[in-house]
């Protein structure tokens, strides 16, 4: 992975971490459902935008590397698969 991004996922999965330790903590203490959910939403935002630096890294190296070797069709197919698993693009909006 690149630096960079390594970096950035890192950071926000400590965040999403640290996220959850509290919306455990929130749970455990019976507080407000609503703030309580306003908590889950953070921490779901800071591991989608871990998913997409990690799929962005993929993009940038395998992909572009995979396409310039003339594996096209092998990489289309190795990234339909993996955008299964990306909520944004399999969302109601996604198009297929």
């Amino acid at each position: 992975m690149k630096p960079q991004h390594q970096s950035s996922v890192l950071n926000r999965l400590k965040t999403a971490r640290g996220h959850l330790v509290g919306v455990i903590r929130m749970v455990e203490e019976d507080q407000y459902c609503p703030d309580i959910m306003k908590q889950l939403s953070a921490v779901q935002g800071s591991l989608e935008r871990a998913s997409r630096l990690v799929l962005r890294n993929h993009l940038e190296t395998c992909v572009a590397a995979a396409m310039q070797a003339g594996r096209i069709d092998e990489i289309v197919d190795e990234l339909m698969e993996a955008l299964r698993y990306d909520r944004v693009a399999t969302g109601p909006a996604a198009v297929e």
